[in-house]
């Protein structure tokens, strides 16, 4: 539990860190608005609950795609195809940039701690 919740706080760290990134906004806000409007679609041409309509979402977009959900009318399936072309492009470009932040944060500290002189 606790590498997860270390994992997770570097993670955090990164993508607050990116917040100051331009570039990083930019997909921040075009990942989230696709989250959303997936889960809107998906809410209510699906009939599937929020929370589930938020999984289906974040599972079709990271590609993951356990099966547990399907779309199950003719829009559904449709929408889903552009969303999946559009939304995995996206996804993957905000998911490198909080990476990216991440190494830069690393190595920030590493050359921080190699310029602190030693303590006698």
């Amino acid at each position: 539990m606790l590498p997860f919740l270390l994992t997770l706080r570097r993670i955090v760290r990164g993508i607050w860190r990116g917040l100051h990134d331009p570039e990083f906004q930019v997909l921040f806000s075009l990942a989230f608005i696709t989250i959303l409007s997936g889960t809107l679609f998906y809410a209510r041409f699906e009939a599937m609950r929020w929370l589930d309509a938020l999984y289906f979402s974040v599972i079709t977009l990271t590609t993951i795609g356990y099966g547990d959900f399907t779309p199950a009318t003719d829009i559904g399936k449709i929408f889903t195809i552009g969303y999946v072309l559009t939304g995995i492009g996206i996804t993957v470009g905000f998911v490198t940039k909080v990476f990216d932040h991440l190494q830069q944060a690393r190595l920030d500290e590493l050359e921080a701690k190699r310029k602190t002189p030693p303590s006698r």
